[in-house]
């Protein structure tokens, strides 16, 4: 390991390869807590050569890789593993030899900073994976453009992670993932190649796009250095609006029938009354017209034509509920916003929450939640992590054992974050039972925090067997000694699932 960080240290600096173990420990754990593991050093290389000798020298070691930006993950993607079992390559096969390895080598992306001037020809951007999304959304509004993500984690989730994941965030509704925004990329693979076409040509077709197999496929494939994105035409909000309606599914009708009156809804969130009851006492926020609700809908508007009151127009065909707040400045637009960007840190203040992120068909949204409640209770009183009747939905801590249930997120794409705040953060079965019941409906284990290392023991549920064989052949091709975030994604072989994760233990589909 001395030989290892010698060598990286010679590839970037002393200074850039951090071995201090409480330094360390401080990269090797996520957003959540939840998720921890051990790491060899952090090494923060400076330019795609760097990069690409680091992963050279760490190849010659043995050492994995796991690549970071600003590890606000939820699944521990963009940390290393809590052990270090014995891996076999992914050129071996389920009945190859298997054998230890050093620990990993986190390379963090926060100093891939670079920043070209926006190209207004074409709208687009080159930027490094370091560069927040905040950063890049400000360089673009300066030119008069939008780039089309935006998280609540805006001021530390850089672009190499979101490309990673694909993640969504709040305007998916508008302008679609992440992957709808990449035009090229520049990346290094496990042999320290570098590839990529940042031409940003949208009518080229010579050959396979790397750009858009490497989205989404969280740094098992390659590590990804730089990006060229697309923009879009600034648009700026005109209202938001925050009704309170009598459920998830009255929500999602009607933010269909705001989005049927004109092509101007930027957003659509959901927050449940559990989650609006929290914010409003964690954040310190008066309680909104129609509290009370059993659940919220906030919707921002765009201008409409260049008129800011155009939208607001059509919406007289529109019915609202009584109780519906309409904001048109922007101290009042941004107060209504606060009742869903302040709700995940409301959350953090009551415990470590399981953080489950998965995608359900807009069909499907009021049966999934009419079941959750129930699937929670089961799954944590077999598990023995919580105690009680059953979940609370309402303005409890969940500190006396018994489960608090909060949905709250994308409700225009279907993409809903379960919060369940009570059982043991190291229990699985909680999770395991969310997503299996998000499967049962025809959605997603997954939706925009990527699959990670606590979710690949239910890949299966949502992609076939031979999808997940087209995977594994893929990561096998560029990656054959499994070099890159081994157990993120797709499970080694010889690496068993985390505990409770078991399919026998699961509740059977619907």
């Amino acid at each position: 390991m001395r030989e290892l960080i010698a060598d990286l240290r010679a590839v970037v600096g002393p200074a850039r390869v951090l071995a201090e173990p409480d330094v360390v420990a401080g990269y090797a754990t996520d957003w959540t807590r939840r998720y921890s593991g051990v790491a060899a050093c952090v090494v923060t290389p400076g330019s795609t050569a760097e990069v690409a000798d680091v992963i050279r020298a760490c190849a010659a070691h043995g050492a994995p890789v796991v690549p970071q930006g600003g590890n606000t993950g939820l699944v521990g993607g963009s940390v290393p593993p809590a052990g270090s079992p014995r891996w076999r390559s992914a050129a071996a096969g389920p009945a190859g030899p298997a054998a230890d390895r050093p620990a990993p080598v986190i390379l963090s992306t926060r100093r891939l900073t670079g920043l070209d001037p926006v190209d207004v020809r074409s709208a687009q951007v080159t930027v490094g994976a370091g560069v927040t999304i905040a950063r890049l959304r400000a360089h673009a509004a300066a030119a008069g453009l939008c780039y089309g993500v935006d998280l609540v984690s805006r001021d530390s989730a850089t672009v190499g992670g979101t490309i990673a994941t694909n993640a969504g965030g709040i305007r998916t509704i508008r302008y679609g993932p992440t992957r709808a925004q990449v035009a090229g990329v520049t990346a290094v693979l496990a042999d320290g190649s570098v590839v990529g076409d940042m031409s940003g040509l949208t009518a080229g077709a010579a050959g396979y796009d790397l750009a858009q197999l490497l989205t989404g496929s969280e740094g098992t494939l390659a590590v990804v250095t730089a990006a060229r994105l697309r923009l879009r035409p600034a648009e700026a909000a005109s209202a938001v609006l925050l009704a309170g309606v009598p459920g998830i599914d009255a929500a999602a009708d009607l933010l269909a029938r705001l989005t049927a009156a004109g092509p101007g809804v930027l957003a659509g969130e959901y927050v449940d009354a559990g989650g609006m009851d929290l914010v409003c006492r964690a954040a310190g926020l008066a309680p909104p017209p129609g509290h009370g609700s059993p659940g919220y809908l906030l919707a921002e508007l765009a201008a409409g034509r260049g008129d800011p009151d155009d939208f607001l127009r059509r919406l007289a065909d529109v019915t609202l509920p009584d109780e519906t707040s309409v904001a048109q400045d922007g101290r009042g637009m941004a107060a209504l916003w606060a009742y869903r960007e302040r709700l995940t840190e409301a959350i953090a203040t009551i415990g470590i929450p399981h953080k489950i992120d998965v995608a359900v068909p807009a069909g499907e949204l009021a049966a999934f939640r009419a079941e959750l409640d129930g699937v929670v209770r089961e799954a944590a009183g077999a598990s023995g992590s919580a105690a009680g009747a059953g979940p609370r939905t309402g303005s409890g801590t969940g500190h006396d054992g018994e489960p608090l249930v909060l949905v709250f997120g994308h409700i225009g794409v279907g993409n809903l974050h379960v919060n369940v705040v009570g059982p043991d953060p190291a229990d699985t079965s909680v999770d395991a039972a969310v997503a299996r019941l998000a499967a049962a409906h025809g959605g997603s284990v997954a939706a925009e925090h990527g699959v990670g290392r606590a979710k690949t023991g239910w890949l299966g549920w949502t992609r076939t067997a031979a999808e997940i064989a087209a995977m594994r052949a893929i990561k096998a091709a560029l990656d054959p000694a499994g070099l890159l975030n081994p157990g993120v994604l797709l499970s080694p072989a010889g690496c068993p699932p985390p505990p409770g994760l078991a399919q026998s233990a699961l509740p059977p589909t619907r």
